[in-house]
Formats: C-alpha cells, structure tokens, sequence
C-alpha cells in the first residue's frame, strides 16, 4: 500500500482501501482482491501505481465503468475514482457521475462494505466510518446506509448479497433492513438469472446453507427462482396423520451433507433430493401419506430447473440427476435379506458416484430419535462393507457387459436390430442377478444360448451346412 500512498500523494489526490477486503480483513478472513477508491482518476492512478512496481500485469481499462484493475505478485488491484449514482425504476444500471467521498461510500450496499481507510505513503492512516460500519461489525449486524427500501429498489440484487453475507459470516440482517427485503421482493424479477445463480452458488457453498435457504423463504424471494424449494413447505395432517416439513428435512440434509463434502454439485443433489414429493404426495387410507416414485419425478424435474437457473447441463446436472433417482436405493440394502444382487444394480447404476451417493443417504437420516438415527448409521457401515466385498469379487463398478453389439451381429450374421439388443441386455441381466460370472467365455456361451432361442444361428455353423 505504501506504493499506492506515495503515488496518489505524488498526484495531489485521496487514495482510500475501501469495500471487502476492509471488512475481510477486519474479521481476519483472507482476501486477495483489493478496491481502491480515489478522490480524482481512478484510471490514471492505476496507470501511474503500475509503473512503480516490480511486478505489474499492466492495466486492464474498464472506461464504461471508470474503473481500472492490475495484478501484482498474488494480488489483485481494482482502482475507481470516487463518484455517485442515481438509477431508474426498471433498471439496476445507475446513472454514474463524479461524486465526493462521501458519495461513493452512501453508494454502497451494506455498511459493513461501506468502511474506509486512507492510504498514505507510510501505509495506512485514518479511519473512515460514516454509518456505524466498525459497530455493526463488531456486533455481527447487517444493515444498509441509506433507506433499505432505497438501497433494495435501486439494486435488488443486494437482497440476496444480504442474505448472502449472512449466510456466510453468520451475521444478523437487522429487522428495517429484512422488512425492506421482504417490501422489495418482487424487484427480484429484474435482476438476470446469471447474478442470482452466482449469489445462489456462494450461499450452497457456505458452512451452512441452511442458514440463507431460510432467509430467502421468509424473505418472499426463494419462490422467485426455486419454486419447487418453496413448494416443500408445510406439513398437513389429516386423520390424526401427519408427515414432516419436507423444506425443513431438506434443509437439515442439506446441512448435514455440507459438514461432510464441500462438493458444490452433490449438495445440489442433497437440495433437490426430495423435490418430486409435492407432484407424488398421497394419502392413502392403509398406508398414511405417501411420496411413491418421488424421486423418478424428482430426477426428471432436474434437467428443467439447471435449464432455468442456468446451472450447468453436462456432467454437473447428470451427476445430481442420477443421485436424486437413485438415493432412496441403498436403503433397501440395509435389510439383511438383500440379495447381492441387488447390490451388483446398484454399484452398475451408481458407478463412481456410489460413495457421494452413500453420502447423500447417510445425511438423509434426520429423524428425532438419536437412538434410530444410530441404527440406520450403523446399518451403512455393514452397506459399504457388503459394496466391498460384491465389488471386489464380481467388478462391477463401471462395468461394460463383455460382450457387444458389434460382437453378436458378427456372430450371427446379422444387422442391426431389436434383436441384438435382446440378447446384449439379457446376457446384462444374468451377470447383475449372479446367473453367471462376470466374464467373456461365459457370456459368449450365454449369447449363443439366447441366440439360438431367438431363431439365430452363428455364422459358421450355418455356413458348414
């Protein structure tokens, strides 16, 4: 910073480390990216700062927004020249003109975000905290500088960085703040899916993403973009039968999968796990409520809401696709009357995913009673250990079967046809349900066997005749 100080000293101008990393590194989070704000020509600042280090990228211009950027060693600079901002009722892209320090710093979301620290060419020097920053803070309180109804209508993409900071620093939205989310909800619409995603994927990758899942339910802003999240709410009753609050069971698997696994993508799976049970809820007189193929409707709903919220479609959306269809399997392996065969379709069907998918069902076991949710964990260590054994002795886990298409239409001479797959797949089905061994002599013989029950002949039979 002393660079940057004797520079913008050198210049006549104000130079101040504002934004983020302040606050970062105020509660000692790491932070690589630095905002500095200028009283004068961000550009030219940064410009004249590149010359000075040893290490410089060179500048990067942004002259629509004003702004300028360079990196240095593992750092990332980001210079803006002080201004203001007024914005139109339809759109979150403001009218910018020069403004004072006091402007820019008014301009910002949060108070927290709001803090300023003069650069001097011995450092840092004075303190710039206009609206309580260093407070709110300290006391873990999220609140905008101005009206949050002003702040919300203008951006409402700051709703969700609200929610989002305090999913993440585990801070308090102070009640005028969350009342002006709640009143500015609807302003969401405006905002483009690629931002919400982005805000979406921070809060999924925070400690507990619970914590911002319910915020943005009570805020009216989750039906804006995952109805089918807010579609799990509630739990009816009805004589004398209840079923639980599947938007909270999610939340509480989502939670304890995030203790686990920072993957990004299976805690989308543990999200989304139960979203066909609204479309598949019955009662039924015998049974109570139930949820029947929940999660082949769930699994289909998948592709529809990645489109949506454009998330991606290749491995990431077939990845959670295939857990949510498959993650009420391992529960029927814990009955010791499983036969290993099901535990073959199962390691076919799960492939490499089979231990995130374990994962997955291990988090699903929220019940109440400590005592059940010990036996169940309990149950899936027996489960991985049955997987390993099955596994080892028939390699199963992304197993091709031995014989191919390419292979039975040479044998029998034939072309393409209903009856190539016939056999292929029931030469699949006798090595998953242990018919046969898991090998190319004995699914050769098979293949002939199934052939010739389908009228064909191999080739060299027919031709020495």
């Amino acid at each position: 910073m002393q660079v940057v100080g004797k520079v913008s000293e050198k210049m006549g101008i104000d130079a101040y480390l504002v934004g983020g990393y302040v606050r970062d590194k105020l509660l000692n989070r790491p932070s690589k990216d630095i905002d500095i704000l200028c009283v004068g020509n961000g550009i030219e600042l940064a410009e004249n700062v590149c010359r000075e280090f040893k290490r410089c990228s060179g500048v990067t211009v942004f002259k629509k927004f004003g702004t300028a950027m360079l990196k240095t060693g593992d750092f990332e600079l980001e210079f803006v020249g002080a201004r203001k901002e007024s914005y139109v009722r339809h759109s979150r892209k403001p009218k910018v003109e020069k403004g004072s320090l006091r402007d820019d710093l008014l301009r910002r979301d949060f108070t927290i975000n709001a803090l300023a620290v003069k650069i001097e060419e011995k450092g840092l020097g004075e303190w710039v905290d206009l609206f309580g920053g260093l407070e709110d803070l300290k006391h873990g309180w999220i609140r905008t500088p101005v009206d949050p109804a002003e702040t919300f209508s203008d951006d409402p993409l700051r709703m969700l960085r609200a929610i989002r900071f305090a999913t993440q620093l585990e801070f308090e939205i102070r009640d005028e703040t969350f009342l002006g989310i709640q009143a500015s909800s609807e302003r969401i619409k405006i905002i483009s899916t690629e931002r919400i995603t982005a805000e979406l994927q921070k809060i999924m990758a925070s400690d507990q993403p619970s914590r911002g899942f319910i915020l943005l339910d009570k805020s009216h802003l989750l039906p804006h973009f995952l109805p089918e999240i807010s579609a799990l709410k509630g739990a009816e009753k009805k004589d004398g039968i209840g079923h639980k609050d599947n938007f909270y069971h999610t939340l509480e698997v989502l939670d304890r999968l995030a203790e686990k696994s920072d993957d990004i993508w299976l805690r989308w799976a543990a999200l989304l796990h139960d979203v066909g049970k609204p479309k598949t809820k019955r009662f039924e007189k015998d049974h109570g409520w139930t949820f029947h193929g929940h999660e082949v409707v769930g699994a289909r709903m998948v592709p529809r809401i990645f489109r949506r919220l454009k998330l991606p479609t290749g491995k990431e959306m077939k990845f959670v696709e295939k857990l949510v269809a498959l993650h009420l399997r391992p529960i029927s392996l814990t009955k010791e009357e499983t036969s290993d065969s099901a535990v073959r379709r199962l390691l076919f069907d799960a492939g490499d995913h089979i231990e995130d998918l374990l994962l997955l069902c291990e988090a699903d076991i929220t019940s109440k009673n400590k005592e059940k949710v010990k036996r169940f964990l309990e149950n899936y260590i027996r489960v991985r250990q049955r997987i390993k054994e099955v596994e080892e002795r028939d390699r199963i886990r992304n197993w091709q079967p031995p014989i191919t298409g390419d292979l039975i239409m040479e044998t029998f001479g034939i072309k393409p046809s209903e009856k190539v797959g016939m056999i292929k797949e029931s030469i699949k089905e006798a090595i998953l349900d242990g018919e046969i061994p898991n090998d190319k002599k004995a699914a050769f013989e098979l293949m002939i066997e199934r052939g010739k029950a389908l009228g064909l002949e191999p080739v060299d039979r027919v031709n020495k005749s």
